[in-house]
């Protein structure tokens, strides 16, 4: 099984949006989605489903990672990748979802599930638009937009 977790792109202040589950993605998240969609292409991601996060800045990141790798299939949008979600009923929802699944969520539920997933007891924490791939539970590659780069990725 393939599994590439993504958190959301850099959203606006929560000032701006009046409450934290409000929060929409900013210019600069848009734009960070993007880069990080075109990177996922170049390492051929082809998802069997895309799950979100209900709340907007995941589902909009999910949108322009779905655009940037032509995913024609509807994104489901699934509580258990909330903010304050557990692992294991993440982990249930991706095993009855196909072989290669890419989910978009926040800290710290992502990072959460990535050590579930990997078997450890912690995992490195996540950057806006950045996505760690695993393959039967082991870590392959990360690719962050801030940097613009993918970089294979095993831990010790």
């Amino acid at each position: 099984m393939r599994i590439y977790l993504v958190r959301h792109g850099d959203a606006v202040p929560e000032e701006d949006a009046g409450s934290d589950r409000d929060r929409w993605l900013s210019s600069r998240g848009r734009e960070a989605a993007r880069v990080l969609g075109r990177l996922l292409r170049e390492q051929g991601v082809v998802p069997d489903a895309i799950l979100t996060s209900p709340l907007p800045r995941a589902v909009q990141t999910a949108e322009l990672l779905a655009q940037a790798l032509d995913f024609l299939v509807p994104i489901a949008s699934r509580r258990c990748f909330e903010p304050s979600a557990q692992p294991r009923v993440a982990a249930d929802e991706l095993r009855a979802s196909g072989a290669s699944v890419l989910v978009v969520s926040h800290e710290p539920a992502v990072s959460s599930l990535a050590a579930y997933l990997a078997g450890r007891p912690a995992f490195p924490q996540f950057r806006t638009a950045q996505c760690y791939a695993l393959e039967n539970g082991a870590p392959t590659f990360t690719a962050r937009s801030d940097l613009g780069v993918v970089q294979t990725y095993f831990l010790d």
